[in-house]
């Protein structure tokens, strides 16, 4: 139970970083969140918006791994494992801070769902 609550969480993470790179990307809330110009923001709207697409991915299959009956176990596992991978890829290369937003929570995820918690 607990596992599938902070899958949850995770997935609703992943929703929200859609909204705000696909739709918020050039706008006050998009520019505060990532710290980022006007001009940056315009120049690099679509390369955000298909980031954007990728977390609305990820998303996905957490929620049909909430979802599924059979295998749901396994396909929670792969979901969080490539927002781990995702999330220590973009602490390395953009902000120490994704490591603590984006991986953190996936690796407790995925820890309580070995432990069966």
């Amino acid at each position: 139970m607990a596992s599938n609550i902070l899958v949850l969480l995770v997935a609703l993470l992943h929703l929200y970083f859609l909204i705000l790179e696909m739709f918020l990307w050039d706008k006050p809330k998009g520019m505060k969140t990532f710290g980022t110009t006007q001009e940056y923001a315009n120049a690099s709207k679509a390369l955000a918006a298909n980031q954007g697409l990728y977390n609305g991915f990820l998303s996905a299959g957490l929620i049909w791994g909430l979802l599924a009956k059979n295998n749901s176990h396994d396909i929670k596992i792969f979901f969080l494992s490539c927002v781990i991978v995702a999330g220590l890829y973009g602490a390395k290369t953009v902000n120490k801070r994704i490591f603590f937003v984006q991986a953190l929570p996936a690796i407790i995820a995925i820890l309580l769902l070995l432990l069966k918690l």
